[in-house]
């Protein structure tokens, strides 16, 4: 029986970056993936394939031009299902061969197969031909991810009815869909059909959509989609879903109303991958939804030697910070000195425009009985806006009266997730509001929108007091 230091269950964002971090500090680590190719979710089915998906839909469709030539303006006139899998493919067949070489040049195991728990130590794997192994292991992290949730009373068929794991293998771009579950995959989904020029109605329990988002941007963001005919039902639940005779899909919602659709997105949350893994072996209990319980400093389980990070903890569920628990969850399993993961960390949504966040919102800082002050840009207020055509877009700083530090960034339009990093910088380092009045920006680019929002802020905060610390 092979022993190992660590033995990571899952090769998505967080299991890769723990094996590697393991490996560079010189323990002997195997990854087990149940998938055909590394990657995990991150790689295959969610993440990268999402965001390829909507860079191919943005370029394909002209949509960033659209400012300057008119709704009617494409790149290519007819786009199809295989176009937007042309470039999958390619991205997917990277990011593949990238991981393969940083497990070999880290020298660090690869198994496929089905992992499941023995005891708190040793794990069995099903190989795909049927062969069965057992390895045991010091500390074993579980970074297995999530699968999407399929209620029964949702008739999936895989071609007009599917998940969001599904959606990616469309054999025909549908004229109309309805997408269940205002969540982030659903927006971001039906955001990117509707720069498609695919009739999109979101459907939602919950009278409110993104509720960890400032709800300034939420409200930009929600005017942008409604503006562009995009169809909002929140608030109502969908009681049934049937498949027509002719094809087409009809949605009865609680409220009485019925939709006709060609196509049915469901994307109304996530399960953790857990129930193969015989938890109870280890002593381990997942949640309803499969989710494992951590000690959120150093993601160990309940049991000593056990770790779990990435999706499988929940929220907040995205690539970047999966990465980072598992680097310190493998750190902290080695017996390295690990730091406590960042307070702040931005959070991107890709939707058609994107939405980033980083810091406290206003609501919070309400909560909190912060004296603050707000400071706003719009992206037609730059010069870059202008030179790309933009006619929205907004960035918004919020700064404590007191301590004239910036406490949140929001930002909603074209680039928002790559402008967020400029603000948490300033946030995580304690800058103060001078720092975008007194600072210099590229001219002409969108970042020069933190200047005229610091410089928004900064006007009704007044000058900086001898006494302000």
């Amino acid at each position: 029986m092979m022993q190992y230091d660590l033995i990571v269950v899952g090769s998505g964002p967080a299991g890769r970056r723990a094996a590697i971090q393991a490996a560079k500090l010189g323990k002997k680590v195997v990854v087990i993936e149940q998938g055909k190719r590394v990657g995990g979710v991150s790689v295959h089915t969610g993440t990268i394939p999402s965001k390829t998906m909507r860079e191919t839909a943005l370029n394909l469709s002209g949509w960033r031009e659209r400012g300057f030539y008119g709704r009617a303006y494409r790149v290519k006139e007819q786009i199809s299902a295989e176009d937007l899998r042309r470039r999958l493919i390619i991205t997917l067949d990277h990011e593949v061969e990238v991981l393969e070489h940083q497990f070999a040049r880290n020298r660090v195991q690869h198994i496929r197969g089905r992992a499941s728990f023995v005891d708190v130590n040793t794990m069995q794997i099903v190989k795909e031909d049927g062969e069965v192994v057992q390895i045991t292991g010091t500390s074993i992290l579980l970074a297995v991810g999530t699968k999407p949730f399929r209620p029964d009373y949702i008739p999936f068929d895989g071609k007009t009815v599917l998940d969001s794991d599904e959606l990616l293998d469309i054999e025909e771009l549908p004229r109309s869909m309805a997408v269940i579950g205002a969540g982030v995959i659903g927006i971001e989904y039906a955001t990117i059909f509707s720069a498609l020029d695919t009739a999109v109605t979101i459907i939602d329990p919950k009278s409110t959509m993104l509720d960890f988002i400032d709800k300034e941007i939420v409200e930009d963001f929600t005017y942008q989609l409604r503006d562009r005919n995009m169809k909002l039902h929140l608030g109502q639940k969908a009681d049934k879903v049937e498949r027509l005779p002719d094809g087409k899909c009809q949605i009865t919602l609680d409220s009485g109303r019925v939709i006709i659709c060609e196509m049915v997105l469901f994307a109304a949350g996530r399960m953790g991958a857990t129930e193969s893994l015989n938890l109870a072996a280890a002593g381990l209990q997942a949640d309803t939804r499969g989710r494992l319980s951590v000690n959120p400093e150093t993601f160990q389980t309940s049991v000593p030697n056990i770790y779990a990070a990435g999706d499988v903890i929940g929220f907040p569920s995205l690539a970047s910070t999966s990465m980072e628990q598992g680097r310190i969850a493998a750190r902290v399993a080695v017996g390295a000195i690990a730091k406590e993961p960042p307070k702040f960390f931005p959070y991107g949504i890709y939707a058609v425009p994107e939405i980033s966040t980083c810091g406290l919102t206003e609501e919070e800082v309400k909560t909190r009985g912060i004296p603050y002050e707000c400071g706003i840009a719009r992206f037609r207020e730059t010069s870059r806006g202008h030179i790309m055509g933009l006619d929205s877009g907004l960035l918004k700083l919020i700064f404590s009266l007191k301590t004239r530090r910036l406490l949140g960034i929001h930002i909603v339009g074209e680039g928002a997730t790559e402008l967020v990093h400029i603000g948490q910088a300033v946030l995580n380092l304690k800058g103060t509001v001078e720092y975008f009045v007194e600072n210099t920006f590229n001219y002409p680019t969108l970042a020069e929108a933190y200047k005229i929002a610091g410089l928004d802020a900064w006007n009704r905060m007044g000058d900086l007091k001898s006494s302000t610390p």
